[in-house]
Formats: structure tokens, C-alpha cells, sequence
């Protein structure tokens, strides 16, 4: 076991089946399995980790998420190479999810950051990031 790695996130979400069909892919794409799913639920998991999402419950949706509130900002995954960016791009936009900073792709975390950032329904920030050459 290693001490300090994340062993799980789990994110309250305002439409589950509107997230697991953003995610799934995303995240298989990444080389997670589908792991737990019950009712309110579901979870993919990668080696120990593991990411949840739950349906928010109805008294909670009256205030929607920002990342800018306290809180969670976004969601950085390491892709294997500029290739999986730019595979992962193309299949956002063939999907028809926008690209984040488009104007500034794919360096808008700086000239040595080559990454694709994006927004799940409830406009979480998600990014896929290359290794730093």
C-alpha cells in the first residue's frame, strides 16, 4: 500500500444518468472499469482508486456548483502522450463538448502544458494533461 495516493473521490452530481453518460467513456478511456452501481450510484475504479458519483438529493440542487466557490476546482487526468490529448479532443468535440480556452489549445495551462480542458454537465473543469517533455 502506498500512504498518501487518493484511494477515492466521490462527487455529488444534479443528473446521475446525464453523468454517467458523460463519464463513462471518458473515464474507460482512461483505463478505468466500472466497478460499483446501485440506484442513486456509480463508480469506476483504476488500480485502488476509485471515482463515485452520487444523485445529489432534490433539498441540495438549489444552489448549483461553480468552481469558483470554495470548493473543488477540477479534475486533472495524466493522459499517456500529446497523441491521447489529441485523440480525447477530437472525440470531446465529436460528442459535442466544447473545448475549454479553445482560442488558446492545446496550450492554455501555459506553452509547456500541453492539455485539453473541458466541462462535465454540472460544469465541473476536467483536464488531460500530457507528460512535461
Amino acid at each position: 500500500m502506498s500512504k498518501g495516493l487518493l484511494h477515492h473521490i466521490e462527487l455529488y452530481v444534479s443528473d446521475l444518468e446525464r453523468t454517467v453518460n458523460f463519464w463513462g467513456w471518458f473515464l474507460e478511456e482512461m483505463g478505468y472499469e466500472s466497478f460499483q452501481e446501485w440506484e442513486s450510484g456509480k463508480s469506476w475504479r483504476l488500480g485502488g482508486m476509485y471515482i463515485v458519483f452520487v444523485q445529489a438529493k432534490a433539498r441540495f440542487l438549489d444552489v448549483p456548483y461553480h468552481r469558483g466557490r470554495v470548493g473543488l476546482n477540477h479534475l486533472a487526468f495524466q493522459a499517456s502522450s500529446r497523441q491521447q490529448v489529441d485523440e480525447v479532443t477530437r472525440k470531446l468535440e465529436d460528442r459535442g463538448i466544447s473545448v475549454l480556452y479553445a482560442d488558446k489549445h492545446p496550450f492554455a495551462g501555459g506553452e509547456n502544458h500541453y492539455a485539453v480542458f473541458f466541462e462535465d454537465p454540472d460544469r465541473m473543469k476536467v483536464e488531460l494533461v500530457a507528460p512535461c517533455i
